[in-house]
């Protein structure tokens, strides 16, 4: 006896329906029709939907549903993973989902306007600081104050020392 994937397979063909036109049909995703197809049921998250899907597509094509659906129980039966009832625990959560929900559950119209000012208010600051910085920074202080005192070792000419006479006017 032909499988359920084949079933409908041949269904499509005989009312030589495309994938693209089963998926408009029956409002089911073209991968979804494809995986009902290839007998890759481990798409699905639960049963439930490979059920619906199967009686959708099987009723688009002309089958006996019931009959697909019985033949459908006995392979999911066979199985590990669709062959019991759901878990009603689901998956284990890591941090990252943790904090994906914590983020879908913000008043983002609120939020995001708040950032933006926070964000102005931290720049201002940070822009003041420099400021302050700039106006406050004195090259010569990084210079040794050896670099100003002449040493008496070495013999040249030294420069005159200013003083606040004008010069000789000519």
């Amino acid at each position: 006896m032909p499988t359920v994937s084949e079933q409908l397979r041949q269904g499509r063909e005989a009312k030589n329906y495309t994938v693209h036109q089963i998926a408009e049909i029956t409002k089911i995703k073209t991968e979804h029709v494809r995986a009902l197809e290839n007998g890759n049921f481990e798409v699905f998250t639960a049963p439930i939907y490979i059920r619906g899907f199967v009686r959708s597509y099987g009723n688009a094509v002309g089958l006996d549903s019931q009959a697909l659906i019985k033949n459908l129980e006995a392979e999911l039966a066979l199985t590990e993973n669709l062959s019991g009832p759901p878990s009603l625990s689901g998956p284990k959560r890591g941090p990252l989902d943790k904090i994906m929900y914590f983020l879908s559950q913000l008043n983002w119209r609120v939020v995001l306007p708040l950032g933006a000012v926070a964000l102005i208010v931290l720049l201002a600051i940070w822009g003041f600081r420099a400021a302050e910085r700039r106006a406050a920074y004195d090259p010569a202080a990084e210079l040794g104050p050896g670099l100003y005192q002449t040493n008496p070792d070495t013999t040249g000419e030294t420069l005159p020392i200013p003083t606040n006479t004008p010069p000789p006017s000519r």
